[in-house]
């Protein structure tokens, strides 16, 4: 019996899809996680504007990402009185609102504070993002939608960092999160139009994301996300480390192949959006092996400069599906909580980020690179097991 056949089905299924408020939350992705990930690329004029240290201006990043886990846990039942439609509306203006107050912040703290409200604004994004979706398309159609809405991820994590770099040197990075605002007013304007009333669903108070861990799906489904995001994080994490000193690139050959891993993301995330119609179970396991198989290809073949950089591009590839299949996973392994289950997935996944540093860390100093890639590979592996044999056939 497959994931696909052994779960319950939408119970009121939409009859008309709104494509137009898709692409609008899709757009509202990518406004998100490009304001997330700007402190990475303008780090430096940031911290000589403020007169900071950039190790504490690099705490920017760290705040969101603390903040989006917390809000995770708790916004489902917290709003759950709340039309969706407004909520959502509510983030977007949590994403302008942080942007103007980095770009006219007089100090770090300022900055702290404004970050805070984007941390709120993302992890109750990504908790409702799918319970969301599931609303607006009927449920054959969820994984394309899904598929459509986190490509905003993709895109963001290739143009974000590059091109707040480039811009910021032109137009300064106080300019930069001004744009960044500009863009949350139209995806504010573009939701408003096209996202359709949402009132809350009656139904029994849900327990919570920890209620949801009593189920045995959720517990082997959330031990394998947590295998395969924290292989993925201690692999990204010291990917370019491993370029340097094994591939031996150059920084032009380097920015390539950085480039290839991001497009190859981004196609990832929309051949998700074919494969999990056929089969989520089949789909998550098979690019967790794939990936496995890359890690220790890259390991034994770190010389060869062309395979390095087609196996970079394949992890790319492979890892691109994960949010669209794990998250299309939630919508019909939990379709009565889907909120709740949303908020279980980006906190195990904040978890999993944290978890891959560190672990990663350790044995980089233990093994170098190809310790931490082989690592990588062995949690990809057990990952894939997990979901073919438990995640698979426990509902």
């Amino acid at each position: 019996m497959s994931l696909n056949s052994d779960v319950v089905e939408q119970s009121l299924p939409v009859e008309k899809p709104a494509w137009g408020a898709v692409f609008a939350m899709a757009f509202g992705v990518f406004g998100l996680i490009t304001a997330e990930f700007l402190p990475v690329s303008l780090l430096t004029p940031i911290a000589a504007s403020l007169q900071v240290s950039e190790g504490q201006a690099g705490q920017t990043v760290t705040v969101t990402a603390l903040v989006a886990l917390l809000t995770s846990l708790v916004i489902g039942n917290l709003t759950r009185r709340l039309d969706r439609r407004m909520v959502m509306l509510a983030f977007t203006l949590l994403l302008i609102a942080s942007a103007l107050l980095v770009a006219f912040a007089e100090d770090l703290t300022m900055i702290l504070l404004a970050r805070v409200l984007l941390g709120m604004a993302i992890g109750g994004f990504w908790t409702l993002s799918t319970a969301i979706t599931m609303r607006l398309v009927p449920n054959d159609q969820v994984p394309r939608a899904l598929s459509i809405v986190f490509s905003g991820i993709s895109l963001a994590t290739i143009i974000a960092a590059p091109l707040g770099s480039y811009l910021g040197g032109l137009i300064g990075w106080r300019n930069i999160f001004l744009l960044t605002g500009a863009l949350g007013v139209l995806a504010l304007f573009w939701q408003f139009f096209t996202l359709p009333a949402m009132p809350p669903e009656n139904k029994a108070r849900s327990g919570g994301v920890l209620d949801l861990l009593r189920r045995s799906v959720m517990r082997w489904g959330m031990l394998a996300v947590i295998m395969m995001f924290t292989g993925h994080f201690a692999f990204f994490t010291y990917l370019r480390p491993f370029l340097e000193s094994a591939a031996q690139l150059n920084v032009n050959q380097l920015s390539l192949v950085l480039l290839a891993f991001g497009v190859a993301n981004f196609f990832g995330t929309s051949l998700a959006g074919y494969l999990v119609t056929r089969s989520v179970s089949l789909t998550l396991s098979g690019m967790a092996l794939l990936m496995s198989v890359t890690a220790l290809v890259l390991v034994s073949f770190g010389g060869v400069s062309w395979l390095v950089a087609a196996g970079v591009a394949v992890w790319g590839l492979a890892f691109g599906s994960m949010p669209t299949g794990w998250s299309t996973w939630i919508s019909r392994a939990v379709p009565d909580d889907a909120e709740s289950g949303g908020g279980l997935l980006v906190a195990t996944i904040q978890l999993a980020i944290t978890a891959g540093a560190a672990a990663g860390g350790w044995m980089f100093d233990l093994q170098g690179a190809g310790g931490v890639f082989l690592s990588s590979g062995v949690l990809m592996l057990l990952a894939a097991i997990t979901i073919f044999t438990r995640v698979r056939h426990h509902g």
